[in-house]
């Protein structure tokens, strides 16, 4: 991990180093209306743990995931835009190369692409605009596809905002069972197709010139198969696991609040708190808070931490705790009780005038390198898991 962090610290300092003496060569340059905004993003993410829902609870869940996406903003005009997201990730997973009892390298890999596109027209004269949106995302054992819809009201005076957004999730598993339980009997789902349907309600103030609040709310109702089919449970006095067993319906509802407080010019602390509950039982809360620091007037750095607890969901039990007699039952973790901490640092160049300047046809017309954000973090969760991401985002306008 230290090998990584120095790598991608030393090229962070170095790059923005040498573009930042060349584009004070020649600063006046502005930007045109119309332009792009391409943002070129990777992140990469690797955890440990011992406690692996694939095994019943117990077992592995080292995973490593490699992210890469790019997302373009086009303004088709003074009033529409246009963005775009692809995305790539190419994991590994330990565990889940335990479905079957020949592992098949030293851990199963898999990769996911998905792609997101999105519409949004303001309306000035009314203070309004509306967006629609189109989605979808493939894995070799599921398929997602996703519709948006969504509205925004700005208040006269520019203080106020209210956002309404409505999305809809269509997912399509490929079943797989464990190896040992594919004989006819053993296993079997009620429906191989998942629906969640999301609403989000936001409402954000300007309190006065150094305070910023925002307010929201989404109901999420989900329906189909909201186990895992891969996943094994085991109970008392039994040697058979069986599959995963939870209720087709589950609805969810987290509030949350978000405050900005600008202490300076240069310091700026952001904090975020969330209630969450559903009826799988599951009570928690969520608290977090960045403070923003200003460099001169290029860079800035932001130390971040986030704490979360959480109750454990009714059918949770550990590894071989369970009854025969329950309906529904699981051995993940990640619905079990859990406190769990996040914290790192980020640091972001980005003069006013970009950093770097280039041609972007033989006519040409010049394209700016904006800006570059790294971005590491470090988890820890109290029944052992522990996970770091590094993050990279590099941002242009053609």
């Amino acid at each position: 991990m230290k090998r990584y962090l120095y790598i991608f610290f030393s090229f962070f300092f170095l790059s923005t180093a040498y573009l930042s003496a060349q584009v004070k060569k020649d600063s006046t340059l502005q930007l045109k209306e119309g332009d792009v905004d391409v943002n070129f993003l990777f992140n990469y993410y690797k955890q440990e743990g011992i406690h692996a829902a694939v095994t019943g609870g117990e077992g592995t869940e080292e995973l490593e995931d490699q992210d890469v996406s790019t997302v373009i903003i086009v303004p088709l005009d003074s009033i529409t835009n246009l963005d775009v997201k692809v995305g790539f990730n190419h994991y590994s997973s330990a565990s889940t190369d335990r479905i079957d009892s020949r592992l098949s390298t030293a851990s199963a890999k898999d990769n996911r692409v998905q792609i997101q596109m999105g519409y949004e027209r303001l309306m000035p004269a009314k203070r309004q605009s509306w967006n629609i949106g189109v989605g979808g995302s493939l894995e070799s054992d599921y398929f997602s596809s996703s519709v948006s819809g969504g509205y925004t009201w700005d208040s006269k005076d520019g203080n106020r905002q209210i956002n309404l957004q409505l999305q809809a999730f269509l997912d399509t598993w490929v079943v797989i069972f464990p190896e040992e339980l594919r004989v006819p009997g053993l296993a079997e789902v009620p429906t191989d197709k998942r629906r969640s349907f999301n609403l989000s309600i936001s409402w954000s103030q300007v309190i006065n010139q150094r305070l910023q609040i925002a307010l929201a709310s989404d109901i999420v109702y989900q329906q189909g198969l909201l186990s895992t089919p891969f996943h094994r449970v085991y109970f008392r006095g039994v040697t058979l696991p069986r599959i995963e067993s939870l209720p087709t319906r589950r609805l969810k509802v987290p509030l949350s609040i978000r405050a900005n407080y600008f202490l300076s010019d240069f310091f700026v602390l952001r904090s975020y708190y969330r209630f969450y509950y559903d009826d799988f039982e599951i009570m928690a809360h969520t608290a977090s808070m960045e403070l923003p620091i200003k460099l001169g007037n290029t860079f800035t750095i932001y130390p971040h931490y986030r704490y979360h607890t959480q109750s454990a969901a009714t059918w949770f039990a550990p590894f071989a705790e369970h009854f025969e007699t329950e309906t529904f039952y699981t051995s993940d973790y990640d619905l079990s009780a859990f406190n769990s901490h996040n914290y790192g640092i980020g640091l972001s160049f980005a003069p006013v005038y970009g950093i770097s300047r280039f041609r972007v046809n033989s006519r040409g017309r010049l394209g700016f390198f904006k800006s570059v954000d790294l971005r590491y973090s470090q988890y820890q969760r109290s029944d052992g898991l522990s996970a770091f991401s590094l993050g990279l985002d590099f941002a242009f306008r053609l």
